[in-house]
Formats: C-alpha cells, sequence, structure tokens
C-alpha cells in the first residue's frame, strides 16, 4: 500500500500523543492510582502495563511489518481504558481553573471512538472513512435500466 501523507503524519502525531502517554503512566504512576475502578486487580501494576502497551503500540506504528497488529491493539486498548474514563469523569479530580469539570470530560468520553478509528486507519487496519469500500469498488457503478 502507498503511503498517504495525510495518514503518515496523523500516525506520527498518534506516536508522539501515546509515546507521551507512555512516559506519563510510567514515570508517574500514582497520578493514575485514584481513577482506576475498584474491580482492577493491581491497578499500580496495572497502570504500569497500560504504559508499556502504549510505548509498544506508538514504537509499533512505526515499523511497517507492524503497523497493522499496532493499530489494531491500540484500538482494543482504547476500549479497555473506556471504564477508566468514565470513573475518571465521575469521580475523578478536579482540575484548577475549570467552573465545569464536563468541558473536560464530556468531550474526553465523546472523542474516545475517535481514538479508536485513528488507531484503526493509521495501522492502515481500515481506509474508511476516506476511502469507498472494496465491495463498492468491485461492483462498480450501478446501471440505470
Amino acid at each position: 500500500m502507498p503511503a498517504k501523507p495525510g495518514r503518515t503524519a496523523m500516525r506520527w502525531m498518534f506516536v508522539l500523543f501515546y509515546g507521551a502517554a507512555a512516559y506519563i503512566h510510567l514515570s508517574m504512576p500514582m497520578t493514575f492510582m485514584p481513577v482506576m475502578p475498584d474491580w482492577v486487580p493491581e491497578p499500580y501494576r496495572v497502570i504500569q502495563f497500560t504504559g508499556l502497551c502504549e510505548a509498544a503500540g506508538a514504537v509499533g506504528l512505526l515499523i511497517p511489518r507492524l503497523r497493522w497488529l499496532a493499530g489494531l491493539m491500540l484500538a482494543l486498548y482504547a476500549v479497555c481504558v473506556f471504564p477508566v474514563n468514565i470513573k475518571h469523569a465521575f469521580y475523578g479530580p478536579t482540575f484548577h481553573g475549570l467552573s465545569n469539570m464536563w468541558l473536560y470530560h464530556g468531550p474526553r468520553l465523546l472523542l474516545q471512538p475517535v481514538l479508536v478509528w485513528w488507531a484503526l486507519y493509521v495501522g492502515e487496519v481500515t481506509d474508511w472513512p476516506f476511502a469507498r469500500h472494496p465491495l463498492a469498488r468491485a461492483q462498480g457503478p450501478k446501471q440505470g435500466g
């Protein structure tokens, strides 16, 4: 598959995003302890593990033969951490300067599906919505009759 400049730029943004997230998870794991759901076993180790997953996914996106798997795994990762984002929205710490915490949490929760799609797109798992479905191309335009 030939490289698409837009996809490449989006991939680099995603690599930087998950690289930064990995750094934060690995260097400051205690920051995330208050928002870990009670049902998560060994929350400190889970936070460290998520940092390693983020780092591995970011690196994987840069290696062409691992890109597809990295994109798929980062999409799955975004789905798996959604319960933490929900708990953070309802019970997490407040941020100084924000009068309404939903100004932060509302967009964050709404953008979670975008992160899933973004991972799949930059991992070259999907071309949607930037390309027609392969079956649509194979069938061609409908003929009037």
